[in-house]
């Protein structure tokens, strides 16, 4: 996912490694690359999400899936660091830095007046629903994050990005 035109230097990247629990209810050790500013706040939240036994069921390098978003959202996978753009447009996404973070993405996906992402995610579009591994403002891992002042993107006007949390570059 670090491509040669990567506009984030090597050295402000850090890779993490952290436990969390998997859906099947045992502890897993994840993998993620982020943006050194937002590294510390990442491994406190996944520490505080895994001590309250909060469900992640993946989390491994966007590399495992040859840096493709899409193939990654749909095996729910959570993610940080991919060198990509916002979805349907020009413009680098906060993921192509690792300033953000997607937690549980199949769960909480992507809307847009064009449709959601990923693209299995149909069952989990309708957010007046309850189900399992929803993401919404009583959410522990929401509330982990935008305690320290990450933006989520359930909170947008132009689209909703459920499984979406980052901090704007300063």
């Amino acid at each position: 996912s670090f491509r040669a035109d990567c506009t984030t230097p090597r050295e402000q990247l850090r890779y993490l490694r952290v436990l969390h629990r998997g859906f099947d209810g045992l502890t897993h050790v994840g993998e993620l690359v982020c943006h050194q500013v937002v590294a510390e706040d990442f491994l406190e939240v996944l520490r505080a999400l895994w001590e309250q036994e909060y469900p992640i069921e993946k989390l491994r390098l966007i590399d495992d899936y040859n840096a493709d978003d899409e193939a990654s959202m749909s095996d729910n996978n959570s993610s940080s660091l991919c060198f990509r753009t916002v979805a349907g447009k020009e413009e680098l996404s906060n993921h192509a830095t690792g300033r953000a973070i997607d937690i549980n993405p199949l769960y909480n996906p992507y809307l847009t007046d064009r449709g959601f992402t990923p693209l299995n995610a149909g069952p989990y579009v309708d957010r007046s629903r309850d189900f399992p591994y929803k993401i919404d403002e009583n959410d522990l891992c929401y509330r982990l994050l935008t305690e320290r002042g990450f933006e989520w993107g359930g909170h947008w006007s132009h689209a909703k990005d459920y499984q979406h949390f980052q901090r704007l570059a300063p």
